[in-house]
């Protein structure tokens, strides 16, 4: 069994869709989707600086567009059973393009989504008081060392690493002084994702879900909240609007991965996060990253074997 995986935020980098646009087909998609979004996502892709594309109103939907694009480069048209992946998950934002592959919701309704979403969770750490996010990586009672300092595990993800989120101050203090034999290292984000400080997010994109009107899924597509198969379409669609607030337990997800018999995994542009969080946890299953064209005769040949 084939699993399709799209990264989460931190994964973008300047240039990153520039390649992509030799492929006539990419670049029309990657057009299309920047027409469903007030963000110039070919501009930001190609020519924008780090600190540009590190803005979370920009960072959201440039992903989730590199992600249904190069998988649409792999794949080809999902509706043909040929083609379509025994699994398909996305980690916290990527899991827009992983529910417009498994044809829950459109590409486009994927971007206007997500386009919502990244501004609303912009304006929501904004609002509130300093709040930060910090990669622990190894460690012992990395638990309690968050809990004495009223931090958050935001994301789980597997491996010997756990994502702090909370105020800045308990960051900053969490990096000064870090949980035993583990390393600390603050992200560059604008506030506590996946906590309580996102529930105006959560208003937000809720407004924008209304208007979209889901369909079940055509392959397995696992929950980033608890690593579930997501049955129906108004399940998957009223977790993206949940999972805004809540965190993310991708070593649910690859526990599940394991339990459902994946043997193969392909990681969408901008590849190269999950693969390295699978090579530590799912030992020994062959995986590809894409991160140019160059990859994708690796992942159609990994696509050939396993889906």
């Amino acid at each position: 069994m084939l699993a399709v995986l799209f990264p989460g935020q931190g994964a973008q980098s300047p240039g990153m869709l520039e390649p992509w646009l030799a492929l006539p087909a990419t670049a029309a998609a990657l057009a299309e989707l920047s027409e469903a979004t007030n963000v110039d996502l070919l501009m930001h892709g190609t020519t924008a600086d780090a600190d540009t594309i590190r803005d979370t109103a920009i960072a959201q939907p440039l992903l989730v567009a590199a992600g249904i694009a190069t998988a649409r480069a792999i794949l080809g048209d999902t509706s043909s059973l040929s083609t379509v992946p025994g699994l398909v998950a996305g980690h916290s934002v990527g899991e827009l393009g992983a529910t417009a592959i498994a044809g829950v919701i459109s590409d486009a309704d994927a971007i206007r989504l997500v386009t919502v979403r990244g501004a609303a969770m912009a304006a929501a750490a904004a609002a509130a008081e300093p709040t930060s996010m910090a990669a622990v990586l190894g460690g012992e009672d990395v638990e309690a060392a968050l809990e004495a300092l009223g931090l958050t595990a935001a994301n789980v993800n597997g491996g010997g690493q756990v994502v702090a989120a909370g105020p800045a101050t308990a960051i900053a203090e969490l990096v000064a002084n870090p949980p035993a034999r583990a390393r600390v290292i603050e992200l560059q984000v604008a506030g506590a994702f996946h906590t309580s400080v996102m529930s105006p997010a959560v208003d937000a994109l809720a407004a924008a879900a209304q208007g979209i009107s889901p369909t079940d899924p055509t392959t397995t597509l696992l929950s980033k909240a608890d690593g579930a198969a997501v049955a129906s379409g108004s399940d998957a669609l009223e977790r993206l609007v949940r999972q805004v607030a809540s965190p993310v337990r991708w070593d649910l997800c690859m526990e599940q991965m394991l339990n459902l018999g994946v043997t193969g995994i392909i990681e969408v542009a901008p590849g190269g996060v999950l693969t390295g969080l699978a090579k530590r946890v799912l030992k020994g299953i062959p995986a590809v990253a894409i991160k140019t064209p160059d990859d994708l005769p690796a992942a159609r040949d990994l696509l050939e074997a396993h889906a």
